[in-house]
């Protein structure tokens, strides 16, 4: 109720602002270059109601645009809307000759760029907040060939960041009781064990042994901004086959010793690289312990989604960091992965998979793979990988049918993540300790693996999955 009444207060002071901006202006051309007038106009005015209600335009007139016409208003605010430079020159001479709190202070605004100020007024419009995530997205299409969109994406990232913090968040269950609306978005926003139909979507959230929770922001009431599926077992699964067949039996949730995170989807593309995953992961291992007390392990079942790119470099290239007898066990998956693996490949792709987790880089020293750079920097432990995980025609494409159980131990959450963010260190559990150390795996591994604290060392690997 409260949304629905700020929602229809903001529209009606826009349409008592349109009626008057209607009064004071003609409409402008429909081009780039009028809506930069109009972006201009916007940044100047002081009235709220007009100040809504142009936004308002602004933003609509924007979605009216082609791609050329966005792209080169894009251009231009990253051209033109930077920080006035003659103000923020005086403000650099004020603070060099008195380096004072305040003048520090008049510096820090003098530096913003009045893009952000821009920004700001156009999230007053009504549907504003959902506008300006979907122009994140154009950006998002042009930024490699116009490089100068990125400093316009950092001001976007800045406010983003601080207006979709975990204090705005809301968090709520799905189940099939949920409005149909939001159901369609979770079958078209799974990203990673696509979603058939309805029936599908029933079997993955109505049983007793099924939960599913999603993020909402007050701002996009309708729009999931990240979800997460979840299968409550008696055991760590291996597989991902086994938890969504049609066929499976259910247990009671009350038996359940083990919640399995086995999808996590981010919803709105205009948000990626603002982190709500780790906020979701932690209140939802809070929101089942509170209601199923019994469970005690709570694990992810992921896919490894970098894998097979990343091995076909490493077997081509003459310099890896496999060791040469993986390389020539493996030498025969040069080309396209077959769609069953022989069960000869399984001891040196595991040993392949556990060098790719804890040597293979990116950039800033960070793990190749993107979902163990999320579970390995939320405290999670690298506990085991899955000899055909996934051996549908996308995971092994992607991963050669590979998955990975991520290990969230409680206790040791806080120090993990301690261990990995400060040191860079991997927390990896006994079974994967043994694939690096299988079929001669690299000297660098092996160190690599005796950095780990004592109690993962000693810790023993978890029986597979009686799915």
């Amino acid at each position: 109720m409260s949304g629905n009444f700020i929602s229809e207060l903001l529209q009606s002071i826009t349409d008592r602002g349109r009626d008057l901006l209607a009064k004071a202006r003609g409409q402008e051309d429909a081009t780039p270059a009028g809506l930069m007038r109009l972006a201009g106009d916007l940044l100047r005015r002081r009235g709220e109601a007009t100040g809504v209600a142009l936004a308002e335009v602004v933003l609509t007139r924007y979605a009216q645009l082609p791609e050329e016409g966005r792209r080169d208003f894009l251009q231009h605010l990253a051209h033109d809307y930077g920080p006035d430079r003659e103000r923020l020159e005086r403000a650099i001479d004020a603070y060099r000759s008195d380096a004072t709190e305040i003048n520090a202070l008049h510096l820090h605004e003098a530096a913003e760029p009045r893009r952000q100020e821009l920004i700001r007024r156009l999230n007053q419009a009504p549907g504003g907040t959902s506008a300006l995530v979907h122009m994140r997205e154009d950006i998002f299409r042009h930024e490699r060939s116009l490089p100068e969109l990125r400093a316009l994406d950092a001001d976007f990232r800045h406010l983003f960041s601080s207006w979709f913090n975990r204090g705005f968040l809301v968090l709520r269950p799905i189940d099939w009781n949920t409005p149909a609306n939001i159901l369609e978005k979770i079958i078209r926003y799974e990203a990673v064990h696509a979603i058939q139909n309805w029936e599908d979507l029933r079997g993955r959230i109505e049983p007793p042994d099924r939960r599913c929770f999603a993020f909402f922001h007050p701002r996009l009431v309708d729009e999931p901004l990240i979800f997460v599926e979840v299968a409550l077992t008696q055991e760590i699964p291996d597989a991902i086959a086994p938890l969504l067949a049609p066929t499976r039996r259910a247990i009671k949730a009350s038996d359940a010793t083990t919640a399995v995170f086995y999808s996590i989807s981010n919803c709105q593309k205009g948000l990626r690289g603002i982190s709500f995953g780790n906020f979701l992961i932690k209140q939802v291992v809070e929101e089942l312990r509170r209601e199923l007390p019994k469970l005690t392990t709570f694990v992810t079942l992921s896919p490894v989604p970098d894998f097979a790119r990343w091995l076909q470099g490493e077997l081509a290239s003459d310099v890896s960091i496999l060791p040469q007898d993986i390389r020539d066990a493996l030498a025969e998956l040069k080309g396209e992965a077959p769609p069953e693996l022989p069960e000869s490949l399984k001891r040196p792709m595991l040993s392949a998979a556990a060098l790719y987790f804890t040597q293979a880089k990116a950039a800033g020293n960070q793990p190749r793979d993107s979902v163990a750079r999320f579970h390995l920097g939320n405290g999670a432990r690298l506990e085991r990988i899955n000899w055909q995980g996934d051996m549908s025609e996308k995971g092994v494409a992607q991963g050669y049918g590979l998955m990975v159980n991520y290990l969230y131990e409680l206790a040791d959450i806080e120090e993990n993540h301690e261990a990995f963010a400060d040191r860079g260190e991997i927390i990896v559990g006994s079974e994967v300790r043994q694939h690096l150390r299988r079929r001669g795996a690299a000297k660098q591994a092996e160190k690599q693996a005796e950095k780990q604290p004592e109690k993962v060392v000693e810790k023993p690997a978890p029986e597979p999955a009686a799915e």
